[in-house]
């Protein structure tokens, strides 16, 4: 994609899964799209990349900021600015993902489940916002079978111990998405449960998409069903 924007070549690099399905949405809903999902690389990274949890809270008052109107120049805050003040994205969905980053990761299994609702499913239902659906409950189950695969396979390269509950929870809402009503316009924000309905039956996960995946995120597209 030659003409592909920063921000759109950020997301790309960082949510290479989730870019794939913004492909699928209208061109003109794209880019809030791409900065909506590299504004969540931010969050998610605030606590990676310092030792001090002290500025990590700082790094995500800055994003705070950014979503009730300060004017900041950065590669992602800008392009967020400018969906924001279009209508395309929400303030409270992007302030109810900054919220949820300033909690720690869960220690007990138990607690993952409301965590990856909280990031991975809202964030399905602010690209939801995006796309114009109003009925966004199939696209937070969407969103948190995502999250939930996707921490499971972390955990796996990471060498930690499995999480039976979460595998269970993550099959639960892939059901609960493809049960659910998803309007056509809005597919895009559900379609990383694609993935994840293949990534959970996966005796062992991948580190990279291979040619399957992506076929099978475009037929859903085409058909309309997850």
């Amino acid at each position: 994609m030659s003409t592909l924007s920063r921000v759109g070549e950020l997301a790309r690099q960082h949510d290479p899964d989730r870019f794939f399905t913004t492909l699928f949405a209208p061109a003109a809903a794209r880019p809030a799209l791409w900065a909506l999902y590299a504004f969540n690389h931010e969050i998610a990274r605030a606590r990676e990349t310092v030792r001090e949890p002290m500025m990590a809270m700082i790094r995500l008052q800055w994003w705070r900021e950014v979503v009730e109107g300060q004017a900041k120049r950065h590669e992602v805050a800008t392009p967020l600015r400018v969906a924001i003040d279009a209508g395309m994205v929400r303030e409270a969905d992007l302030l109810a993902l900054i919220d949820a980053r300033e909690e720690d990761e869960p220690e007990a299994d138990d607690a993952w489940l409301t965590y990856v609702d909280q990031t991975a499913g809202a964030l399905a239902v602010a690209a939801g916002h995006a796309l114009g659906a109003v009925d966004t409950t199939a696209i937070r189950a969407a969103g948190l079978a995502y999250g939930a695969a996707g921490v499971l396979r972390n955990r796996v390269f990471s060498g930690q111990a499995p999480l039976p509950a979460l595998h269970e929870a993550g099959l639960a809402a892939l059901a609960a998405a493809r049960g659910g009503p998803i309007a056509r316009s809005a597919l895009p924000a559900a379609l990383p449960a694609v993935l994840a309905g293949r990534d959970l039956k996966r005796e062992r996960p991948i580190r990279h998409r291979a040619l399957g995946d992506k076929l099978a995120v475009t037929l859903a597209a085409l058909t309309g069903r997850l």
